[in-house]
């Protein structure tokens, strides 16, 4: 007996990296698709970011002074790269709680691209991210935020930020695929996350901490994408074109370095 096999009637002839973007766009869709059901994900997110906008607006604002400049404005560029930073452990959580639940087994058993299941959790996290940092945005003009510079220099400080939480992305990625379950990574991730937000010009000028931990805070990768924004948003003093490169060489070389240390972390993953 001859068995005849029917190929899959429409099915397109792709390359294999036209079929790792089709196999990130579905999983980066799956992802967003689970946060649309659990809205309460989304809520809790931008929660904290907003309670730190008005603590350091109205709490501890009035004890700190930086000259030429409303405190306002210069917390809002740091709110931002906190709400990203914060963001970004997100996907080691979540990639925690599908390895803990045997769903990335079941990604390992299907005929695609090894890179997509993080590929597709890093996208749906800067689209969450895109929405979060407008709402902070939102928030920010609501306690006195302005822009100083243009609408460009907005969307430039914008794209700025993003990019920065899109590589920060993928160093939490490793710590979710090492940690098993979602406290256990969460627990990982904040000796990494503390001293980045908090030893940073985010929140205070950095010449007003001790002389031996100004370099690490000038030179950190939150510091450099907070001055970046600050320099793009606000221009005046702020104004440094070499900052922004900077950001953007810590982001490039941030994903160069980590998204494939963490595809094969994931490749080893049992």
């Amino acid at each position: 007996m001859t068995v005849t096999t029917i190929p899959a009637l429409g099915r397109p002839k792709r390359s294999p990296l036209g079929w790792a973007i089709v196999d990130t766009k579905t999983v980066a869709w799956r992802n967003l698709v689970a946060l649309r059901r659990m809205p309460q994900l989304l809520v809790f997110s931008t929660i904290q970011p907003v309670i730190f906008v008005l603590m350091f607006r109205y709490v501890f604002g009035g004890a700190i002074r930086i000259p030429g400049v409303d405190y306002v404005n210069y917390l809002m560029p740091g709110i931002f790269a906190q709400t990203v930073t914060f963001g970004a452990i997100q996907t080691g959580i979540g990639l925690a709680e599908d390895l803990n639940r045997g769903l990335i087994e079941r990604f390992r058993s299907l005929p695609m691209a090894r890179s997509a299941v993080l590929a597709g959790r890093t996208l749906a996290d800067l689209v969450r991210n895109v929405f979060v940092v407008a709402l902070m945005l939102f928030v920010g003009y609501l306690v006195g935020f302005r822009v100083e510079t243009s609408v460009w220099g907005l969307l430039a400080g914008f794209a700025v930020i993003l990019l920065f939480g899109f590589s920060l992305t993928w160093i939490f990625a490793i710590i979710g695929l090492s940690a098993r379950n979602a406290e256990t990574a969460q627990a990982m991730s904040f000796p990494v996350l503390a001293p980045l937000v908090f030893v940073s010009s985010a929140f205070v000028a950095i010449d007003t901490m001790p002389g031996w931990l100004q370099p690490f805070a000038k030179y950190q990768p939150v510091s450099t994408a907070v001055d970046a924004v600050r320099s793009l948003v606000l221009g005046g003093q702020f104004h440094d074109p070499g900052k922004v490169l900077a950001s953007l060489a810590w982001s490039v070389g941030i994903v160069a370095v980590f998204a494939p240390l963490a595809v094969r972390v994931y490749r080893r993953t049992t």
